[in-house]
Protein backbone atom coordinates (compact mmCIF):
# COMPACT_ATOMS: atom_id res chain seq x y z
CA UNK A 1 0.00 0.00 0.00
CA UNK A 2 1.29 3.46 -0.92
CA UNK A 3 1.63 6.11 1.77
CA UNK A 4 -0.89 8.94 1.40
CA UNK A 5 0.88 12.24 0.78
CA UNK A 6 0.17 15.02 3.28
CA UNK A 7 -1.53 16.92 0.43
CA UNK A 8 -4.17 14.16 0.03
CA UNK A 9 -7.04 16.21 1.41
CA UNK A 10 -9.79 15.03 -0.95
CA UNK A 11 -11.81 11.82 -1.06
CA UNK A 12 -12.95 10.47 -4.41
CA UNK A 13 -15.35 7.53 -4.65
CA UNK A 14 -14.54 5.34 -7.64
CA UNK A 15 -16.64 2.45 -8.91
CA UNK A 16 -14.82 2.03 -12.21
CA UNK A 17 -11.60 2.55 -14.10
CA UNK A 18 -9.99 4.98 -11.63
CA UNK A 19 -9.43 1.89 -9.45
CA UNK A 20 -7.23 0.31 -12.15
CA UNK A 21 -3.47 0.60 -11.39
CA UNK A 22 -2.62 1.55 -14.99
CA UNK A 23 -5.24 4.35 -14.97
CA UNK A 24 -3.97 5.66 -11.63
CA UNK A 25 -0.37 5.71 -12.88
CA UNK A 26 -1.36 7.44 -16.15
CA UNK A 27 -3.67 9.97 -14.45
CA UNK A 28 -1.91 10.67 -11.14
CA UNK A 29 1.62 9.31 -11.60
CA UNK A 30 1.24 7.03 -8.57
CA UNK A 31 -0.89 4.27 -7.09
CA UNK A 32 -3.53 5.57 -4.69
CA UNK A 33 -4.49 4.42 -1.23
CA UNK A 34 -8.08 3.21 -1.13
CA UNK A 35 -10.67 1.59 1.08
CA UNK A 36 -13.96 -0.10 0.15
CA UNK A 37 -17.27 1.74 0.47
CA UNK A 38 -20.63 1.95 -1.32
CA UNK A 39 -22.76 4.64 -2.93
CA UNK A 40 -26.41 4.17 -1.86
CA UNK A 41 -29.34 5.27 -4.03
CA UNK A 42 -27.51 4.72 -7.34
CA UNK A 43 -27.35 1.91 -9.89
CA UNK A 44 -24.79 1.10 -12.58
CA UNK A 45 -25.07 1.05 -16.36
CA UNK A 46 -22.43 0.89 -19.08
CA UNK A 47 -21.39 3.94 -21.10
CA UNK A 48 -19.72 3.67 -24.53
CA UNK A 49 -16.51 5.75 -24.48
CA UNK A 50 -15.56 7.49 -27.73
CA UNK A 51 -12.51 9.38 -26.39
CA UNK A 52 -9.55 7.45 -27.87
CA UNK A 53 -7.13 8.60 -25.14
CA UNK A 54 -9.45 7.44 -22.34
CA UNK A 55 -9.96 4.08 -24.09
CA UNK A 56 -6.18 3.72 -24.53
CA UNK A 57 -5.58 4.50 -20.85
CA UNK A 58 -8.28 2.19 -19.45
CA UNK A 59 -8.14 -0.51 -22.13
CA UNK A 60 -11.95 -0.47 -22.18
CA UNK A 61 -14.48 0.86 -24.71
CA UNK A 62 -17.29 0.85 -22.12
CA UNK A 63 -17.06 2.27 -18.60
CA UNK A 64 -19.54 1.93 -15.74
CA UNK A 65 -21.66 4.99 -14.97
CA UNK A 66 -23.68 5.53 -11.78
CA UNK A 67 -27.18 6.96 -12.20
CA UNK A 68 -29.31 8.17 -9.32
CA UNK A 69 -32.20 5.79 -8.70
CA UNK A 70 -33.34 7.12 -5.34
CA UNK A 71 -34.13 3.56 -4.26
CA UNK A 72 -32.59 2.84 -0.85
CA UNK A 73 -31.99 -0.78 -1.88
CA UNK A 74 -29.76 0.25 -4.82
CA UNK A 75 -26.08 0.51 -4.00
CA UNK A 76 -22.91 0.86 -6.09
CA UNK A 77 -19.81 -0.84 -4.66
CA UNK A 78 -16.45 0.86 -5.06
CA UNK A 79 -13.52 2.41 -3.25
CA UNK A 80 -12.66 5.74 -1.67
CA UNK A 81 -9.41 7.13 -3.08
CA UNK A 82 -7.31 9.59 -1.07
CA UNK A 83 -6.08 12.33 -3.43
CA UNK A 84 -4.89 15.93 -3.46
CA UNK A 85 -6.83 18.88 -4.87
CA UNK A 86 -4.48 18.87 -7.89
CA UNK A 87 -5.15 15.17 -8.44
CA UNK A 88 -8.89 15.84 -8.28
CA UNK A 89 -8.44 18.28 -11.19
CA UNK A 90 -6.42 15.61 -13.03
CA UNK A 91 -9.33 13.19 -12.53
CA UNK A 92 -11.65 15.84 -14.01
CA UNK A 93 -9.46 15.80 -17.12
CA UNK A 94 -9.64 12.01 -17.38
CA UNK A 95 -13.44 11.72 -17.15
CA UNK A 96 -15.53 12.32 -20.28
CA UNK A 97 -18.40 14.84 -20.50
CA UNK A 98 -21.05 12.18 -19.76
CA UNK A 99 -19.90 12.28 -16.11
CA UNK A 100 -20.44 15.10 -13.63
CA UNK A 101 -18.43 15.39 -10.40
CA UNK A 102 -20.82 15.58 -7.45
CA UNK A 103 -20.48 15.56 -3.65
CA UNK A 104 -22.09 12.39 -2.28
CA UNK A 105 -22.61 10.67 1.06
CA UNK A 106 -21.37 7.09 1.10
CA UNK A 107 -22.76 4.12 3.04
CA UNK A 108 -20.03 4.69 5.67
CA UNK A 109 -21.30 8.25 6.20
CA UNK A 110 -18.19 9.74 4.58
CA UNK A 111 -18.59 12.69 2.22
CA UNK A 112 -16.70 12.23 -1.05
CA UNK A 113 -16.64 13.33 -4.65
CA UNK A 114 -18.03 10.90 -7.25
CA UNK A 115 -18.40 11.03 -11.01
CA UNK A 116 -22.05 10.32 -11.75
CA UNK A 117 -24.29 10.44 -14.81
CA UNK A 118 -24.34 14.06 -16.04
CA UNK A 119 -27.93 13.56 -17.26
CA UNK A 120 -29.15 13.22 -13.66
CA UNK A 121 -30.47 16.43 -12.13
CA UNK A 122 -28.26 17.82 -9.38
CA UNK A 123 -29.68 17.10 -5.91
Amino acid sequence: MVTIPAAATEHLFSYGTLQQPEVQLATFGRLLDSRPDQLPGYRLALLAIDDAQVVATSGKTHHPIASRSGAPTDCVPGAVLAISADELRQADGYEVAAYRRERVTLASGMQAWAYVDARDAAP
